[in-house]
């Protein structure tokens, strides 16, 4: 994949198929020690131990429409490819992915647009709650849709006008913590 935040979408998108409710992202960005860490942590039903063990070769998915899996595979080849690493641990409460890259590697795809995948995220399940922290060096930026939703009251989190305000917000937010550079 070209960007790490359609990793991060298609990730979430498993979250969402294993019937989650909650779904954390956190984007750690460290420019001293040198890597980004990116963790997805999902209340979904879990990954059974017996396709845990392999849930990373292409040809296992729990998918009925298609025989192959790649979401996972690729993320993890991502990783290791840029000198990082990659964890998935699941049981009945829930899945946490977690993929490390090194930040200067040549072969890092770029961190891309994550308030696109943020947004195609909540537009895939309006009742998902989604919380996103992203940080850079000392600086973080924190994104809970529980939070937006108690002051939105009767409005609906999918609505187009709120929809385009937080992407807005999310990009500003993120470009903010990166001292201006928003990638």
């Amino acid at each position: 994949m070209k960007e790490l935040a359609l990793h991060v979408l298609d990730i979430a998108e498993n979250s969402i198929s294993a019937e989650a409710d909650n779904i954390t992202i956190e984007i750690n960005e460290n420019t001293i020690e040198n890597y980004i860490k990116i963790i997805i942590e999902d209340d979904g039903k879990g990954i059974e131990k017996e396709i845990l063990k392999n849930i990373t070769d292409p040809f296992v998915t729990s998918r009925n429409t298609r025989p192959v899996g790649l979401g996972l595979s690729l993320f993890k080849a991502a990783a290791k490819r840029c000198e990082g690493s990659f964890n998935i641990e699941s049981d009945k409460t829930g899945t946490k992915v977690k993929a490390v890259f090194k930040r200067d590697h040549i072969d890092r795809a770029p961190i891309g647009n994550v308030a696109q995948s943020l947004i195609s995220i909540l537009l895939w399940n309006e009742n998902i709650d989604l919380k996103y922290i992203h940080t850079y060096d000392n600086d973080q930026f924190i994104f809970d849709t529980k939070e937006i939703k108690k002051e939105l009251e009767d409005i609906n989190i999918t609505d187009s006008k709120i929809i385009n305000w937080l992407k807005d917000y999310i990009k500003e937010n993120i470009s903010e913590i990166r001292g201006g550079e928003f990638n």
